[in-house]
């Protein structure tokens, strides 16, 4: 069988979507395909989902009985090859859960970042004192740790995902962060101001844009809870939803689920303080300090 991982790459996610649309053009069911590799049309199901990591020998053999001509296929498996190779991420693999695995692989790969925070600053913009804090509350899902050095490595990986805003062709990222997330206090005034200074700055970004939901503005449709939703360049990735619960996360690619948290998520932009206007709260949270 192929071999199983905790979360696969964007690239396997990409692939596999291909994968069954090839067999689909061949006009072959999964069973028929099974019986290519002598495998069970579960197996297949799996390949073609990201479950499991697609196997060179295995890729060749259905590709030549989907009629893929040889160019095209040589290049579908280089491509396999690529995908196949683990994210800079799986090096924090003892103290990353498989369910966030995906998480990181999705936001490095996005082409537009929009998310609600209604309980602390976006991991994508936090500073690393800040980052600390939060980890060391126990405050965020299985991060319940009490060893410095562990905490570090947690520190450690939210930090590097930050390069992407400033990568060459860094995503559009766009947040809603709840006014509550400002003003409850973490690590301290300093850090606290320091992490204020850290907005400003990435709001300065051409890439970033961030708006702050008042308190004085009431309820909005967001106050459920915190979700990021993804979009592509890629046309075979659909954009998803990403909801972190304590535990776990869930990840939604249905339309209509999907068109239903873009939906909330316009609404609370249009709701929420103007970019200009959040600069002047986060100036203001800061004097306060």
């Amino acid at each position: 069988m192929s071999e199983p991982r905790s979360a696969p790459t964007v690239g396997q996610v990409v692939l596999g979507r291909r994968l069954q649309d090839l067999r689909e053009s061949a006009g072959l069911k999964r069973e028929d395909a099974a019986r290519v590799l002598r495998v069970t049309a579960a197996t297949i199901r799996r390949m073609e989902t990201a479950e499991v990591a697609l196997k060179i020998p295995y890729l060749q053999l259905l590709l030549k009985s989907y009629d893929v001509d040889r160019d095209e296929a040589e290049a579908f498996v280089q491509l396999a090859e690529e995908a196949n190779k683990p994210g800079w991420w799986q090096r924090f693999h003892d103290i990353l859960p498989g369910w966030f695995s995906m998480y990181v692989s999705l936001e490095g790969a996005a082409s537009l970042i929009r998310s609600y925070e209604p309980h602390f600053v976006p991991g994508l913009l936090q500073t690393a004192d800040y980052a600390r804090g939060v980890l060391r509350s126990g405050a965020v899902g299985r991060a319940l740790v009490e060893d410095p050095e562990v905490v570090d490595r947690h520190v450690d990986l939210r930090m590097r995902r930050q390069a992407l805003l400033t990568r060459e062709d860094a995503p559009r990222v766009w947040m809603v962060m709840d006014e509550t997330a400002l003003r409850r206090p973490v690590g301290g005034a300093d850090v606290m101001r320091a992490q204020l200074d850290r907005l400003l700055d990435v709001m300065e970004l051409p890439n970033v844009t961030l708006q702050v939901a008042e308190f004085a503005s009431g309820p909005h449709p967001g106050t459920y809870g915190p979700f990021v939703l993804f979009r592509f360049a890629v046309p075979e990735l659909p954009d998803m939803v990403y909801s972190e619960y304590l535990t776990g996360a869930v990840y939604l690619d249905a339309r209509p689920e999907v068109a239903t948290h873009l939906e909330v998520m316009d609404r609370m932009a249009a709701h929420a303080a103007t970019a200009q206007r959040t600069k002047e709260i986060l100036s203001d949270l800061r004097k306060e300090l």
